[in-house]
């Protein structure tokens, strides 16, 4: 078993407080994502559970053991980084073999070669074990670091933004990879991004932080249409969620703002009265792109302000009032800019935020 448990953990650098109170259970043999922007926390939490970083509070537990006064040696996990960390003057398969060759693994030379092949086998980079790294591509060299991670044959596998300095077509190719192997190996994987498209993508549950704190976790569908807050619903998802400040007029069956305005559901009429919405009935409302609609009469007045053409799909920019929302339309719509239309929200779709503290009010 390789579960990994991190109960009140905190850590701080100077009078920084860059991870705090974090408690999280990581399921054995799961694909478990950190995701957060710059300065979350994420990449922190990750030493924490590696034994590069000492908590200041807090019990860092793999397997069910306390390992807060382990070496990261001792912990069993092997780390991938960002940058390759590679021998430049190595061939692919010495450095696959580095980590196999201390006296305390006290393993024979056909042992090593034998895990050696297997591990350059799993990452497909057989043809290359004869090469020096310093004469490698990026992904092939992303390649080696993941193999040389794979051949220690550990508890736990912790990767800190491996792709980040990889190309959009490689990085695609390689989040298949790495959740292939992830499945094959039958391990558990701690993986740190600030992209919510590796995130949702690879992750059988993400854990979302923001300056040093565990916001939300969850599975990716989970992540993606229950957030807790509005900081979580506007960072997962592409393109953005609209979000907008509007009051909410129940008996008039309303929401508003200025020129903006459309009609509520009865479904959404009986939703938010039994939500506790402020006094003042204003309410931020989120709706996904995907979940406005184009329609030819009975919807809120606008004009296409401009749009984004993705291939599939179109992103159409729309201006109604003082507001300006994203929806996504067929690639064959005939739409034009400045062109007036009418819109409308898929009303069983719509999270509602405090204006304020941003809180989700269904939670």
């Amino acid at each position: 078993m390789a579960q990994v448990s991190l109960k009140g953990v905190s850590k701080r650098f100077g009078a920084v407080d860059a991870v705090s109170e974090l408690s999280l259970e990581i399921h054995d043999r799961e694909f478990f994502v950190l995701l957060g922007p710059t300065g979350a926390g994420k990449s922190t939490t990750l030493r924490c559970i590696a034994g590069l970083e000492q908590p200041e509070a807090g019990d860092v537990c793999i397997a069910e053991h306390r390992v807060n006064e382990w070496s990261a040696a001792q912990r069993d996990v092997a780390l991938v980084f960002q940058q390759y960390s590679l021998y430049p003057n190595y061939t692919v398969r010495e450095n696959l073999a580095f980590p196999l060759r201390s006296r305390l693994r006290g393993l024979t030379a056909q042992q090593i070669e034998e895990r050696v092949a297997k591990a350059a086998a799993t990452v497909r980079i057989t043809h290359l074990l004869e090469r020096r790294t310093d004469r490698l591509s990026g992904g092939e060299m992303q390649r080696v670091s993941i193999g040389r991670a794979i051949v220690r044959e550990p508890r736990v596998f912790l990767m800190d933004e491996p792709l980040s300095n990889l190309d959009a077509k490689l990085r695609e190719l390689l989040r298949a990879e790495l959740k292939g192997l992830q499945q094959r190996l039958g391990t558990t994987l701690v993986f740190v991004t600030h992209d919510q498209v590796e995130a949702m993508t690879m992750g059988d549950r993400i854990g979302l932080m923001n300056k040093g704190q565990l916001i939300q976790v969850g599975t990716p569908h989970e992540i993606y249409n229950q957030p807790k807050n509005s900081f979580v619903a506007s960072f997962v998802g592409t393109p953005a969620i609209n979000m907008f400040d509007v009051r909410v007029d129940l008996a008039a069956g309303k929401a508003a703002d200025g020129a903006f305005s459309f009609d509520l559901s009865d479904a959404t009429r009986q939703t938010l009265a039994t939500l506790a919405l402020p006094a003042n009935g204003k309410v931020r409302i989120g709706v996904r792109p995907e979940h406005v609609h184009l329609v030819e009469r009975g919807g809120t007045a606008g004009s296409l302000y401009g749009a984004e053409h993705h291939g599939a799909e179109i992103v159409a920019i729309l201006r109604s009032g003082d507001h300006m929302l994203r929806a996504t339309i067929a690639a064959d719509s005939r739409v034009a800019v400045n062109q007036s239309l009418q819109f409308s929200f898929a009303q069983d779709k719509l999270h509602f935020f405090h204006p304020l503290t941003g809180e989700n009010l269904r939670h």
